[in-house]
């Protein structure tokens, strides 16, 4: 593996990190779509990005921690139900194909993306806590082992559909994310072997590590609409890919 090899897969890292700690979302879709495409099975490809995105979140976290973008109550409800939902979805890839619901959920999240587009260019709504919290840490924790990305989308969306800051959704779910990717990394190392990581993770690290503080920047000083919008751009666009290339 030279240095040449890495770069693609470096500035793949890059780009995939700096939108999902801006966003909360975006760097397992990115990146999982990225090994799939090149023929890596789906259980070793979401196996690796969650190794890579067990450094990133990690200086994800500490960077939206020092931006005061958490909401430690929300953490702590979305922490546990995300480490079992995570282990569940490891399991379950490694065992049965879950192709079959995944265009029922990129549907559902195109439908949220759009709904959030359209919350954005209204008025700006007074901001809500979440009530809703536990299940959408065991259904983001799942789906994102399962399908190789899905705890951004699920989770973020979902609490901005409730009334959340952005700010603090985006930052707590980043944050919380670390522990949830830790876990389904483990879980991958139990059930498949270390054989399962593949080159591309050291290029998907690097990359990410380095974008990580910027994306924590960004959701810290951008106006809260424009943060709404962007995540609603976003999460629509790669659903509707997702669909596209599910029925191709």
């Amino acid at each position: 593996m030279t240095f040449a090899d890495l770069v693609p897969f470096i500035m793949i890292g890059f780009a995939a990190q700096l939108i999902d700690g801006a966003l909360g979302m975006a760097f397992g879709v990115i990146s999982n779509t990225l090994l799939i495409g090149m023929g890596v099975p789906p259980a070793a490809a979401s196996a690796s990005v969650h190794t890579a995105e067990s450094f990133t979140t990690a200086v994800s976290g500490v960077s939206h921690i020092a931006h005061r973008n958490v909401d430690w109550r929300l953490f702590g409800r979305l922490v546990v139900p995300g480490v079992i939902g995570g282990v569940l979805g490891a399991y379950v890839l490694t065992r049965i194909p879950v192709s079959a619901a995944r265009p029922i959920v990129l549907a559902y999240l195109a439908a949220i993306g759009l709904y959030l587009l359209w919350r954005a260019l209204r008025r700006e709504a007074a901001e809500r806590r979440a009530k809703v919290v536990a299940p959408l840490g065991l259904a983001g924790g799942f789906l994102d082992a399962a399908g190789g990305g899905g705890w951004g989308p699920i989770v973020t969306s979902n609490l901005l559909v409730q009334g959340m800051s952005p700010r603090k959704a985006i930052g707590t779910v980043n944050t919380a994310e670390f522990f949830v990717t830790v876990t389904i990394s483990a879980t991958f190392i139990a059930a498949i072997g270390l054989e399962a990581f593949t080159v591309a993770t050291t290029g998907l690290l690097l990359g990410g590590v380095v974008a990580a503080p910027f994306g924590a920047f960004l959701a810290a000083r951008v106006r809260p609409r424009l943060l709404m919008l962007m995540v609603g751009a976003v999460l629509t666009l790669t659903s509707l890919y997702g669909i596209w290339r599910v029925l191709a």
